[in-house]
């Protein structure tokens, strides 16, 4: 079933036992591993990987007795970025273009572009590539099949190759 203020782009790829709510837009190229709802107010952009049985809130605070639909947060995966298994994605974040966010993590802030998470609660232990794989760099500049990388104080200046 799809709801008519869903989309979902085109070359997506959806496990077992998946479910997509109203309200939610799915980019180009996203796959969807076995166990994953995607609640109304999240929204993910291309080339997206959701882990097994990872987990997405859309309340805060949420009660069975009180209705809060319309408090739901939105929710943004940017481009290229990976949600390990059995992570949660406390609602109100972003998280940035090709971050990796490890199995079991919590994110309950933004994340930065490239940035590599793990822990309860989720914090920053690196950076990945647009590949995926860590970055390591020496004088402060690294590379991957994909671009060249520059950490600049907290952040990276990324050139694709």
């Amino acid at each position: 079933m799809c709801y008519p203020d869903t989309n979902i782009g085109s070359n997506c790829s959806f496990g077992q036992n998946c479910v997509v709510g109203p309200k939610v837009n799915v980019g180009n190229g996203v796959k969807v591993q076995n166990n994953v709802s995607i609640y109304e107010g999240v929204e993910i952009e291309d080339d997206v990987f959701l882990g097994p049985s990872m987990v997405f809130t859309n309340v805060i605070n949420p009660r069975a007795f009180i209705q809060r639909k319309e408090e739901f947060k939105k929710t943004l995966l940017k481009k290229g970025c990976t949600i390990g298994a059995n992570a949660t994605i406390v609602c109100g974040v972003t998280v940035g273009e090709y971050a990796l966010i490890g199995s079991g993590a919590v994110i309950n802030k933004n994340v930065k572009p490239y940035a590599l998470m793990v822990g309860v609660p989720a914090k920053q232990i690196g950076w990945v590539g647009v590949s995926g794989n860590t970055l390591k760099f020496i004088d402060n500049k690294a590379e991957d099949e994909f671009a060249m990388y520059e950490r600049i104080e907290n952040s990276l200046k990324v050139e694709r190759k």
